[in-house]
């Protein structure tokens, strides 16, 4: 197991290379200069324009600027947000637990649902249950997230009062406010993922009922609750727990537009802020976070491979 984790570990070193030179190079693509983010639209004095751009570098060719970023985050320095006016290290580490809260929320939202409707859709195959769920999974598929987000603030928060359309409140101020705050946003991440993942355990598992070791059990005469939980959805799994893991990394670069949506102060939000602004060294440095996390997110699921079937082993 140590060696498996040792090698991914390795590999993922010359993925996250690519992708940084990828992220700097479009950022750095991208029209207009971080020097009119900082100094307004207004003419500012030559000698101020030639001493921020020689402080940031600016001045360097850009490979020379991608060598000293990528050296910077070698040793931990993230860079300083002039449009926050902190390091970006901080300005990341104060909004991350706002996105992870969110992440977490909307996958174990999702997994609460997804998992029993695919089995009752699997158990019930063809009946009015099983094409509701078919039909339900559909439309939450193809629904947008700002769409679906928009149309629950008209009608939860603007019509019926019952959750506040926006803002976010810490779990140790006020956790039924905390509750409250995350329970739209979680929802409509959640939505598209619970319908992926329902008709992913429906299909899955359909496949394994067929399998001979399970009609060998239900010839033992065990009851079919047990052949499902016991002998079934073990095996049926695996495809679910590759797809969560892709998935769970792209819920952060789906929360960019939640967020922004809600206005809560994550990391996604973070990330819009830092584009519009021009604020070069924030934006580069979340979006190589969220390609980790999608790395990490993969790693993650491979080793639960191991767990979900005894058989795998990591040697």
């Amino acid at each position: 197991m140590g060696r498996f984790i040792l090698r991914r570990l390795v590999l993922t070193i010359p993925v996250l290379i690519l992708v940084s030179i990828g992220i700097f190079s479009l950022i750095h693509l991208a029209p207009g200069s971080p020097l009119t983010a900082i100094l307004g639209e207004e003419r500012a004095d030559p000698e101020v324009v030639a001493v921020l751009t020689r402080r940031l570098g600016l001045d360097q060719p850009p490979p020379v600027q991608y060598l000293t970023w990528a050296g910077h985050i070698l040793e931990g320095d993230l860079g300083y947000s002039y449009q926050l006016r902190m390091p970006v290290a901080k300005a990341i580490g104060d909004r991350l637990p706002v996105t992870i809260q969110l992440a977490v929320i909307s996958v174990v939202l999702s997994l609460l649902i997804a998992i029993p409707l695919g089995i009752l859709s699997a158990t019930h195959r063809g009946s009015w249950l099983d094409l509701l769920s078919g039909a339900l999974a559909a439309l939450g598929s193809s629904m947008p997230a700002f769409w679906l987000g928009v149309l629950l603030i008209l009608v939860l928060a603007v019509q019926l009062h019952w959750l506040p359309p926006y803002g976010f409140v810490p779990f140790s101020q006020d956790p039924w406010g905390w509750a409250k705050s995350l329970l739209m946003p979680s929802f409509t991440l959640a939505v598209g993922y619970t319908a992926i993942l329902s008709r992913l355990v429906r299909a899955s598992l359909l496949d394994v009922l067929s399998e001979d070791y399970v009609r060998t059990a239900r010839a033992k005469g065990l009851h079919q609750r047990v052949v499902i939980w016991r002998h079934a959805l073990g095996n049926a799994m695996l495809p679910v727990i590759t797809v969560v893991g892709l998935e769970t990394g792209r819920l952060l670069g789906g929360a960019v537009l939640t967020e922004t949506i809600f206005a809560l102060p994550g990391v996604g939000r973070l990330a819009v802020d830092a584009v519009v602004g021009r604020d070069l060294q924030t934006a580069q440095a979340v979006t190589l976070l969220m390609a980790g996390a999608l790395l990490l997110s993969n790693l993650l699921a491979d080793l639960l491979y191991g767990v979900a079937d005894p058989r795998i082993r990591y040697d």
